[in-house]
């Protein structure tokens, strides 16, 4: 069975969860998952962790996120974005491109956010969403997040204002567009969402569908598994400590600076990603196939 990671390029009108789905069919594999999910509307970088590469995961998801926002003002929906119902509208004030490049200071770095009565956080064990479609709304408690790079891009063909957002995890961008629009007094939805980086995969490495379905060999389109920890050094284990490595215990590790590795075997196989003291070396998570021995 193929293991390793799948950059699609998610189209919209498909949830994360589908994509998975459809990628259990092609790969004949129950375990996928993915790295951070799109809302149906959205598109772009989708990483799909598929057999042993689903142990990664936990990992990916902690990672920055990249994306390109549509926001159009003047108006303001229940779902913070161009799917909802509108509940005001506004007249716009004129200049107001100049005038939202001069909010964006206000949003950058770390800030406080209400998530979206639309989303999937759970309120004493209910999905704001479920409440929602009831036409129930909660108090949520702010959530610290940081937006580290928030730029006003050229506008859309239709006039929308665009926005290039780099931030943290639990980031809701059509919250911020909503935000957005609330200090500028007129309101601000969000009409368009593509996601153009997460965990270090990007645009230029995703796969569309369509290609996907057209490949006689698609386990010829994933990433191996230590593709997600490329920043991480690497470091190759003599036998023995490779030994230890694969039996959970530590390994003497003199000389090897503190830090986070990736670990290799002598013939380059991608054991685990492990912790270094300086003295020795523990696993944090390993990677490498476990292999039966048959009994006589």
């Amino acid at each position: 069975m193929p293991d390793g990671i799948l950059i699609i390029d998610k189209p919209s009108d498909w949830t994360s969860m589908d994509v998975c789905a459809k990628l259990r069919g092609i790969f004949h594999e129950k375990r996928i998952g993915h790295g951070g999910t799109l809302d149906p509307m959205a598109t772009g970088v989708l990483p799909v962790f598929i057999g042993r590469a689903t142990r990664a995961v936990e990992f990916a998801e902690k990672g920055d996120k990249e994306y390109v926002a549509s926001l159009r003002l003047g108006r303001v929906t229940d779902t913070q974005d161009s799917t909802g119902t509108v509940l005001e509208e506004h007249s716009v004030p004129a200049a107001s491109a100049a005038a939202v490049a001069s909010l964006l200071p206000r949003f950058t770095g770390e800030i406080e956010q209400i998530p979206p009565m639309y989303s999937a956080i759970k309120i004493n064990g209910q999905k704001l969403y479920q409440l929602a479609r009831r036409g129930r709304e909660v108090e949520r408690p702010a959530r610290r997040i940081t937006i580290r790079e928030l730029e006003l891009l050229e506008p859309a063909s239709n006039g929308d204002l665009r926005l290039r957002i780099r931030c943290s995890k639990g980031t809701y961008v059509r919250t911020l567009c909503h935000d957005i629009g609330q200090a500028l007094g007129c309101g601000a939805i969000m009409t368009g969402l593509r996601r153009t980086m997460a965990c270090g995969f990007t645009l230029e490495q995703a796969v569309t569908l369509e290609r996907l379905f057209s490949c006689a060999a698609p386990g010829a389109l994933l990433l191996p598994t230590e593709a997600l920890f490329s920043d991480y050094p690497k470091t190759v284990l003599p036998p023995e400590a490779e030994k230890k490595v694969r039996n959970g215990a530590a390994a003497s590790c003199r000389g090897l600076p503190p830090g986070d590795y990736r670990t290799y075997s002598q013939d380059g196989i991608f054991l685990a990603l492990c912790r270094s003291d300086g003295a020795a070396l523990t696993t944090i998570k390993s990677f490498f196939q476990v292999e039966m021995q048959q009994s006589r």
